[in-house]
């Protein structure tokens, strides 16, 4: 059987390399971009749409998610688990040249996990735990529309280390299923939306246990979707290999302190293709 989800992924990783425009970026490497597009992934009977096109790194995205529920921001616990997928962006000379050298090395600052817990804190005052928030709405007026989770925040952006790029979450609950529509404002096709795919959907799988409900689908729409230059040749190797099945996810018990980790998550059936590598933009 194909895997029409995945399939789409490499659809549309081919339509921006024959018609991405050249686009210069903040990292100074370049890119092919395209504005706008979307992908939607079945997450029923457990389905985690983890590619298979290449090896990816479960463990690196169970761990990030996890630390961005429990509101941490010390991207060095990830490190000393040799998981290095923040050490660029949060390295001594990234943040002094960002106007955080207030900033240990290692950290978020005011992004992500901060936000997702904490939005609009600030010293010795509390912000919003959207987190907790979204997971009593669910279960006190499920069909509400106003069921959100943001990272964007632009009064605290400039104590970010990096402005989010998987920015809006919205939750959807009918049926008793579960299901996430997020915008990402800025996609890395090649090294990135893999990463962030599977993470979106460990997120809904996740809060789904937490509230009694089972996963349904989750949907992401881009802003600007893009290759870096210093990519290409590994996305032309990409889209010549035929996906595998996603495997199935079996999801622990889990309270608000996501006190758990990436052994406690039980991937079942996943056979890929090997990795490919590339080198992340800075």
């Amino acid at each position: 059987m194909t895997n029409i989800d995945e399939q789409a992924y490499l659809d549309l990783m081919k339509k921006i390399l024959h018609e991405g425009i050249d686009s210069p970026d903040r990292t100074g490497i370049g890119t092919l971009s395209l504005f706008g597009g979307q992908l939607e992934f079945n997450l029923e009977n457990n389905t985690l749409p983890l590619l298979t096109t290449k090896k990816m790194f479960s463990k690196g995205i169970i761990e990030e998610l996890l630390m961005f529920l429990r509101g941490e921001t010390d991207t060095t616990v990830l490190s000393k688990q040799g998981i290095k997928i923040w050490e660029g962006n949060t390295s001594r000379e990234f943040l002094d040249n960002h106007g955080l050298s207030h900033l240990p090395t290692g950290s978020l600052g005011k992004g992500y996990s901060f936000q997702w817990r904490n939005f609009c804190g600030e010293d010795g005052k509390p912000g919003i735990d959207q987190i907790a928030k979204i997971i009593n709405q669910i279960k006190t007026d499920p069909y509400s529309r106003r069921i959100i989770l943001t990272a964007l925040n632009p009064l605290q952006e400039k104590e970010m280390s990096l402005y989010p790029c998987h920015c809006v979450y919205m939750f959807y609950i009918r049926n008793n299923e579960l299901s996430c529509h997020m915008l990402q404002r800025s996609a890395d096709l090649f090294l990135g939306v893999g990463f962030n795919i599977a993470s979106a959907a460990l997120l809904t799988h996740v809060i789904a246990k937490m509230t009694g409900l089972s996963a349904k689908k989750l949907i992401i729409s881009f802003g600007d979707v893009h290759i870096y230059n210093n990519h290409i040749e590994q996305c032309k190797d990409q889209i010549k290999r035929i996906p595998f099945k996603f495997p199935t996810v079996e999801i622990p018990e889990i309270d608000m302190n996501f006190n758990v980790t990436h052994k406690d998550f039980k991937i079942i059936g996943y056979e890929s293709h090997p990795a490919i590598k590339g080198d992340m933009a800075i």
